[in-house]
Parts: structure tokens; sequence; C-alpha cells
């Protein structure tokens, strides 16, 4: 008799629970703000998901990664990361994506 185990999932957000999870104080409505921010290639962000809204989320292992603005494509943006020795092209929508914060 075979034994009744399940295939494993290997779906994009598999062992995401914590990662991708929000605060429950930031739960609720997206800020309108966050949408409507506009860059400039050459600029530099942030990638960091919002887990609330799935059209244009990028792969959970840029999470938290900074990268350059290239180029804006349609409603997204192109951002280039470095991820080792190789840059790679990420296409995240503004609500994923937020400037990178100055220190000082």
């Amino acid at each position: 008799m075979e034994k009744g185990w399940m295939k494993r999932s290997k779906g994009i957000r598999n062992r995401t629970r914590t990662l991708l999870r929000r605060n429950p104080r930031d739960r609720g409505k997206n800020p309108l703000g966050r949408i409507l921010t506009s860059y400039a290639p050459g600029q530099m962000v942030t990638i960091s998901i919002n887990p609330s809204i799935q059209k244009g989320m990028p792969h959970r292992r840029y999470h938290g990664r900074v990268g350059m603005i290239s180029e804006k494509r349609g409603r997204a943006y192109v951002i280039q990361v470095t991820a080792g020795k190789v840059p790679r092209l990420i296409i995240a929508r503004p609500e994923h994506i937020q400037p990178m914060r100055e220190t000082s």
C-alpha cells in the first residue's frame, strides 16, 4: 500500500509566513502616497514587498534589497539590483518599492 504523502508546494510565496506579513497596526487600507510616488531613473530605492497587493510583486529573495531605478515600464519600474556578482533587473510596481532612507 502506498503512503498518501502530499507533494511539496513550490509556489512563489512558499515559506513566507513571517517574511511577507504586515504588522497589526499597518493592516487595512494602503496609503495612496506610496502608489503615487514617482521615481526618476538613477534614484536609489529599497524593495519592500507589500503582501496585501499581489500584482507587480517581486520575488521574496529581493525583499529588503537596495537598487537603482533604470526605467519606467508601464505602471511598474525596472530596478537594477546587484545580487552577488551579476546585476539583476527586477520589475516591480510602486507599491513594493520606497525611496532609500538617507543615513546621516
